[in-house]
């Protein structure tokens, strides 16, 4: 995977495999320490002890419908290959925590990409999950949180057309805005 949205793709796609309600994904690029971390976790049905220490290995999977699980392999590989680390917490019937960081600076890192397609393509097909989205640039924020959203909404659904749209502005301004101008 060439940018760094699909790893977080993949990694929410796993919690939502995992029966997770809420996903959280959060970005803290902070070039002055030259670091940038993302951290997504779930309250999904987490990672039997025995097998934390299999998940980066590209040959094993608890799916039972392929042989092979790149995603976390993949991600540790760009984390690693960028002067940086995976880390997975996890723990039965509550939930899992993947920490990758990255030097900022680093050549080989990989690009964000495309965080706000990401986002909206979570959010609308998973309407039944809450995202919880932070993303940090240096001083500035950005945050979405899917059930203030859905509170505001009083029933109509997150993936209706018309939030849709509204969404996909609000994601789309809060990145530009995140680096305002850079």
């Amino acid at each position: 995977m060439r940018e760094l949205s699909l790893h977080i793709l993949d990694i929410a796609q796993n919690s939502i495999a995992a029966s997770a309600s809420l996903i959280s994904i959060s970005i803290d690029e902070n070039p002055a320490v030259d670091l940038l971390t993302i951290v997504i976790s779930d309250n999904g049905s987490g990672i039997a002890p025995k097998h934390l220490n299999q998940i980066t290995d590209p040959f094993y999977t608890s799916r039972k419908t392929r042989e092979v699980g790149l995603g976390l392999a993949l991600f540790s590989q760009a984390a690693r290959r960028s002067g940086g680390e995976l880390k997975v917490n996890s723990t039965v019937g509550r939930g899992t925590e993947v920490t990758a960081t990255f030097r900022y600076s680093h050549i080989d890192r990989p690009p964000l990409g495309d965080l706000a397609g990401t986002l909206l393509g979570l959010i609308v097909l998973n309407p039944e999950i809450d995202i919880v989205y932070h993303h940090q640039y240096k001083a500035k924020t950005f945050a979405l949180d899917t059930r203030v959203i859905k509170k505001e909404l009083g029933g109509v659904a997150v993936n209706h057309r018309a939030v849709v749209s509204w969404l996909k502005g609000f994601i789309y301004e809060g990145l530009d805005d995140l680096y305002g101008g850079e």
